[in-house]
């Protein structure tokens, strides 16, 4: 795997807020290793640990898309859902923002269908076809559309199983995480200190519920994908 320099911040991480962790009685056990202190009452997150695992996320996502690899981006929780979108939008990838769909990937031959069916009404709407129906069906056809744009819209594209997932907020999505898992789909995982270390191929610990923290994360891990996606394209 190559390594480079991803220009990780020690300073500018402690700015995001990204070593707040949870509160000391809200903590798992196994992240011991990553947590350097206590502090009126939550542990503080080892900002090095923090910068080790993010320039090894960064040299995999940056390895996995200079080979034309894929990634799905997945963050549901109000505090991430818009960095999430603009992370994904930004480098090009696939991205669940709003409600997890249980077996989104283990039942992909469901969701793969549901997609065509979601392109075709996006299809038949662009060119107007949905306003000639009887009032009726087009206002169904229309809600349809926009309950699958909601759920499915970040990954209306998506024409296989991803390469990589990469996670925002261990507890809140492990239900997506527990599905790549199932799948063997390699996953980067934003772990705050309430989580379980071992579960991801690549575990951040960051703090998961600052805005500032998530973009922080998102912006070095997308940044590395741009990088590989150029060279990519340098070398086709």
């Amino acid at each position: 795997m190559t390594r480079r320099y991803w220009n990780i911040n020690l300073e500018e991480m402690m700015e995001a807020g990204v070593h707040f962790g949870h509160g000391t009685s809200k903590w798992n056990p196994r992240m011991a290793p990553y947590i350097s202190s206590k502090r009126k009452g939550i542990h503080i997150i080892n900002l090095i640990r923090t910068a080790r695992f993010l320039s090894e996320a960064c040299n995999l996502v940056f390895d996995a898309a200079s080979r034309g690899k894929q990634f799905l981006i997945v963050g549901t929780k109000n505090k991430a859902a818009d960095s999430v979108a603009r992370a994904a939008i930004r480098a090009r990838c696939h991205y669940v923002n709003n409600k997890w769909l249980g077996g989104m990937l283990t039942n992909w031959y469901t969701t793969e269908t549901i997609l065509h069916k979601f392109r075709d009404l996006r299809t038949e709407q662009k060119i107007e076809r949905l306003n000639r129906l009887p009032k009726r069906d087009s206002a169904m056809l229309k809600r349809q559309l926009s309950h699958l744009q909601t759920y499915l819209g970040g990954i209306k594209y998506m024409m296989g199983l991803p390469d990589i997932v990469i996670i925002v907020d261990q507890q809140e999505e492990y239900t997506a995480l527990r599905e790549c898992i199932i799948l063997g789909i390699p996953t980067i995982c934003l772990i705050d200190t309430n989580c379980d270390p071992d579960l991801a191929d690549i575990s951040i610990p960051a703090n998961d519920d600052a805005i500032a923290s998530i973009r922080l994360i998102l912006n070095k891990l997308v940044f590395a994908i741009c990088e590989g996606r150029s060279s990519y394209i340098r070398n086709t």
